[in-house]
């Protein structure tokens, strides 16, 4: 996303519908490829902001994270003590040791 989006970043993301009528379609996908995103003005109104497809990934990722965010917190407003086990504890249950741990790399993430 864009990191530094100030009241000047969206002031001069400003496009007018017009411009696309007068053909600047590829001039004003340029500049969206430049600054991320162009918010599109419709009879002054915005009518739609045009991301980039990272920026667009991005935002959808980060609403996802919320989402998780979210659901979890609920789950542990929900948790009572009973529903938590040892490490030790789901490690027997799984049938692993802490020699296999040692031996093999997991990466989390």
């Amino acid at each position: 996303m864009p990191n530094n989006i100030s009241v000047s970043n969206v002031v001069n993301s400003i496009v007018p519908i017009s411009r696309f009528n007068k053909g600047e379609a590829n001039k004003i996908f340029e500049e969206v490829r430049e600054s991320g995103f162009k918010i599109v003005l419709k009879n002054n109104s915005p009518a739609c902001v045009l991301l980039t497809p990272e920026v667009y990934e991005e935002l959808m990722e980060t609403i996802e994270n919320y989402r998780l965010l979210v659901e979890a917190e609920k789950r542990m407003e929900k948790a009572k003590s009973e529903d938590f086990i040892s490490v030790d504890k789901a490690m027997e249950e799984l049938g692993i040791n802490c020699t296999e741990l040692d031996i093999n790399d997991v990466e989390l993430g």
